[in-house]
């Protein structure tokens, strides 16, 4: 029954605004999630803008091809520094990420902060241990370069341009 954490920091060649534009929308989760987990955006219009005590559904497959209904609440909002998002129904027991971002030399250092733990106690530990924190890695992970892609830095944009 442990409260397990995953933290990520990266640094992107964007700006402050620019990166709050992108992070804000639920729409934008889609396009950095992993293809083969078939995330789906339920709930909202996709023009509606981002507020503390929004809810937004999800549906998703994170494991075996399984569809899971997701809803999260933005709990927390002070634009364009951070904001908070809390699973309301879903896999976990809990799940509480937070998304900051601040201007640095060269861009926005954008840190991803989740607390999360899995139901079933020293079960879900041990799921934990074997599969779960693997998969959040890999999600991750999978953001990290994504992300690259999409907001490359200028060396590499004259590279592929």
């Amino acid at each position: 029954m442990a409260l397990h954490q995953l933290k990520r920091t990266q640094i992107l060649p964007i700006s402050l605004e620019k990166a709050w534009d992108f992070f804000s929308s639920p729409f934008n989760l889609k396009e950095i999630t992993p293809p083969d987990m078939d995330f789906q955006v339920k709930l909202i219009d996709e023009k509606q803008k981002m507020y503390q005590g929004m809810i937004i559904g999800y549906k998703v497959r994170p494991l075996l091809k399984i569809p899971i209904s997701w809803v999260t609440e933005i709990t927390h909002v002070q634009e364009p520094y951070y904001f908070v998002d809390e699973q309301r129904f879903g896999p976990y027991s809990l799940w509480h990420h937070q998304h900051h971002f601040k201007e640095v030399d060269g861009g926005v250092e954008m840190i991803d902060l989740v607390s999360y733990k899995i139901p079933f106690g020293v079960l879900g530990d041990f799921a934990n241990g074997l599969f779960v924190r693997k998969r959040l890695e890999y999600i991750f992970d999978y953001r990290y370069r994504l992300l690259e892609y999409i907001f490359p830095t200028t060396e590499v944009a004259k590279v592929y341009s």
